[in-house]
């Protein structure tokens, strides 16, 4: 579990992250001025075409992307990364199931992400999140020196004090997973936000840290890669020079289950920094499990 301190350091840590920003501090500025709300709108636009008609929006793709790159050279940089690796095809990741394959790194360099499930309404964890929990135990006793993040915030109808993180890591210690190497992000209810705030703890607090193996339902996995590899692209300075990289996963094989495109363009538009549309999205075109608003 998290301790006051680590949420004090952590705390810290992200203020100082938000004031380098403010600052100009952390991120090479490239392209001149331009207007951010036109360069939103025309991201936005670009990743509901591309969710709505795939390849047949290539061409209009490619011009949003070369005006956004007129106006900020590095938003253009990190926007057309990001389209390569959701043109991808599963994103460039073939499933691992059951347990992470051979020939990861075996230090702290590695850090396994589990997903998390939506708990039950008294805060107890659902099957799907257990099976997960099952194949995220297996590879971390395959990897015995790497860090494991269990990522999900309060999503239990009658139990404010519950989060899926936190159930998480209770069910793993009882596993005998030693306490150091748990890590507990326990604010988000969504992908995206899974996204956000471990690149936050790990960033801040886990500089070893340099690879990620993504642990959910096979479903899952692809929409995990892309937005945990987008959100270290967009976090990059440069195009290229990422802190974090996935470099696996590990899947439990569902027997029912998907998540559509448009879901993964809500998430990217979530990551983007537009939480209203973003949510608009996930409302319009997917049950995303009767989540609760987003606080």
């Amino acid at each position: 579990m998290v301790s006051a301190t680590f949420r004090s350091r952590l705390i810290v840590c992200v203020l100082f992250v938000c004031m380098m920003f403010s600052m100009g501090g952390c991120k090479e500025e490239t392209g001149s001025a331009a207007d951010p709300a036109s360069i939103q709108k025309k991201i936005e636009e670009m990743i509901v075409d591309h969710a709505s008609y795939g390849a047949e929006a290539d061409e209009t793709v490619n011009s949003l992307l070369k005006e956004i790159s007129s106006s900020d050279a590095g938003t253009g940089q990190r926007w057309t990364k990001i389209m390569e690796l959701w043109n991808t095809p599963d994103q460039g990741a073939s499933l691992n199931y059951d347990v992470l394959p051979d020939g990861l790194p075996d230090t702290n360099e590695l850090c396994i992400v589990i997903l998390g499930f939506q708990l039950n309404p008294d805060g107890s964890m659902k099957d799907e999140l257990i099976e997960r929990l099952k194949v995220g135990l297996k590879s971390a006793e395959k990897y015995p020196n790497a860090y494991i993040v269990c990522t999900g915030g309060g999503t239990a109808a009658e139990n404010a004090e519950a989060s899926e993180a936190g159930e998480m890591a209770k069910w793993l210690e009882e596993q005998g997973v030693v306490k150091e190497r748990i890590i507990v992000e326990d604010h988000s209810i969504t992908t995206a936000q899974n996204a956000i705030f471990t690149y936050d703890i790990l960033t801040c607090l886990y500089p070893s840290v340099k690879s990620l193996a993504i642990v959910s339902s096979d479903y899952h996995i692809a929409t995990g890669t892309l937005l945990f590899g987008a959100e270290a692209i967009l976090r990059a300075g440069v195009a290229g020079n990422e802190k974090l990289q996935v470099v696996s996963n590990a899947a439990w094989k569902a027997p029912s289950g998907e998540l559509s495109t448009m879901f993964q363009a809500g998430a990217l538009i979530e990551l983007s920094g537009d939480i209203d549309t973003a949510f608009e999205i996930y409302y319009d075109n997917y049950n995303i499990h009767d989540l609760p608003p987003l606080r």
